[in-house]
């Protein structure tokens, strides 16, 4: 199943060139830019196993992104974190599913973790501001689901209701029926399998 998410990208770079076209402008230009008030998530069922992997800019679930030095902010990314370490909460999964939590990690310098290397960054100075001012917040959740037949969508707008900040999700799907990718908004929080 992990290979299967890490083809994902692979798979559906004919959107992502598409997409990144509308985005040059955007301060780095590149496809998966943090950009506040959006959010990405990749999706993959495969037999009866869900994987999800979110990643965000920490500022959509925290409201800040520097190191958490006051009781307020270290209230706040503890309270994040425990919103985050709910997945059947957070991804609203239907009952009929059956689905539990295999698997769960969380990551982010705000948590403590080291923040991984900018491959386009070679200054070290400039590489540890970069960190600084774009902190992200990674999750990946695997579910066994015991009847993944009744995962006909997957509704995103407990995430949109848990971190308000956030605008915008970019999902990437893979699931029996294909694959898609697909901008989800509170609006039109669900997506179809």
């Amino acid at each position: 199943m992990r290979r299967l998410l890490l083809a994902l990208p692979f798979a559906l770079l004919p959107l992502a060139v598409a997409n990144a076209a509308d985005e040059h402008d955007h301060e780095h230009g590149s496809l998966g830019a943090h950009e506040h008030g959006v959010g990405r998530l990749n999706a993959a069922l495969d037999g009866q196993t869900l994987e999800l992997e979110l990643e965000s800019p920490a500022m959509n679930l925290v409201g800040f992104e520097h190191a958490a030095s006051t009781d307020a902010d270290k209230a706040k990314v503890a309270a994040a974190r425990a919103q985050l370490e709910q997945p059947l909460a957070l991804f609203n999964l239907p009952k009929a599913a059956g689905c539990v939590v295999a698997n769960q990690e969380l990551e982010s310098p705000l948590f403590g973790d080291k923040p991984e290397a900018d491959d386009d960054d070679h200054d070290e100075d400039a590489k540890d501001e970069h960190h600084h001012d774009h902190s992200e917040i990674h999750a990946h959740y695997q579910f066994t689901c015991a009847t993944p037949g009744a995962l006909k969508t997957l509704e995103l707008a407990n995430i949109f209701n848990t971190f308000p900040a956030t605008q915008k999700i970019q999902v990437q799907l893979i699931s029996p029926s294909g694959q898609q990718g697909v901008e989800v908004t509170a609006k039109a929080a669900p997506l179809k399998f």
